[in-house]
């Protein structure tokens, strides 16, 4: 299980205790954490569950495939350190993980 907190636009902080092997986003929408909406329910279709990861969690998470790299591309409010919390799969690893999301999804 990770304990992941989730960062508002607004700062104001979500903080979840997710069992391996469960998506960031699904964990997030079970929570109705404000901001990660998962229209595609995580079939990686949409970029509404997109977070922005810190830099220093980039090696302890699955680098991004083509269709996750795709749909960041049309992201409206996409960075370099955005990832898509559907393609984020909780692990011992990012225990302590703190992710922020953009002030919309679309």
């Amino acid at each position: 299980m990770a304990k992941i907190t989730y960062i508002e636009h607004d700062g104001k902080e979500h903080t979840l205790d997710v069992a391996d092997g469960m998506t960031l986003m699904e964990a997030a929408v079970k929570a109705s954490v404000p901001g990660i909406d998962g229209d595609c329910g995580g079939a990686c279709a949409c970029a509404t569950c997109m977070v922005f990861v810190p830099e220093e969690w980039w090696d302890k998470i699955p680098a991004k495939e083509d269709m996750e790299e795709t749909m960041l591309e049309f992201a409206e409010n996409a960075e370099a350190n955005s990832r898509l919390s559907c393609q984020i799969k909780a692990a011992p690893a990012i225990d302590g993980m703190r992710v922020s999301m953009p002030k919309s999804q679309h």
